[in-house]
């Protein structure tokens, strides 16, 4: 019989061997898997965006509102600006920040160190949003937005679409796993 020293520097020694083996492949397969989760959530976005946006067209004319609720209409819009109507009729620089957006968000994407999947998801809210808008802007010059909210009396929230929805709840998302990771955390 051999001895390989103490039990317990040899049990040592094998977890140390496989949690050392296991934590790279273990980490590449968790990163793959969140990386699967930020396409799997930005395509859900884009596809429901490009739908909600393909039934308006189809059954609304510019313009033209379908009433839900009291509050809540479906109204064709034609959104020529950025958020609010902002750079109205400035469709190629918007189309040029929209794409450097994305390019900004994948190297965002590449570099975060810590890697959670809250983040993926707020990611993947925040990339499809883009896609669908800028998808939009390339089709036709403008946004086609059409949830119309009327908050209180005559005063409503400007009309959004399913992208700019998702857009905000990814950002609020996001910043919520910063917090909830510490990066807000003041450093002694």
């Amino acid at each position: 019989m051999q001895d390989n020293g103490p039990p317990s520097k040899l049990v040592t020694d094998k977890i140390a061997g496989y949690v050392g083996e296991d934590k790279s492949r273990v980490s590449s397969n968790r990163r793959r898997r969140k990386l699967g989760l930020f396409v799997i959530v930005a395509a859900l976005v884009v596809a429901l965006d490009q739908l909600s946006k393909l039934w308006v067209r189809a059954h609304l004319a510019p313009g033209e509102s379908l009433p839900i609720t009291g509050r809540l209409s479906l109204t064709y819009v034609g959104n020529t600006g950025s958020a609010f109507g902002l750079l109205a009729n400035q469709t190629f620089l918007l189309i040029i920040v929209g794409i450097a957006s994305l390019l900004i968000i994948l190297l965002f994407l590449r570099y975060l160190s810590q890697v959670t999947t809250l983040s993926m998801v707020s990611i993947g809210l925040i990339w499809g949003g883009a896609v669908g808008n800028l998808i939009d802007r390339l089709r036709f010059g403008y946004v086609i937005d059409f949830i119309d909210f009327r908050l209180w009396g005559s005063f409503h929230w400007p009309a959004f679409n399913i992208a700019d929805a998702a857009i905000t709840v990814g950002v609020f998302i996001l910043i919520y796993s910063f917090y909830k990771s510490g990066m807000f955390r003041k450093r002694l």
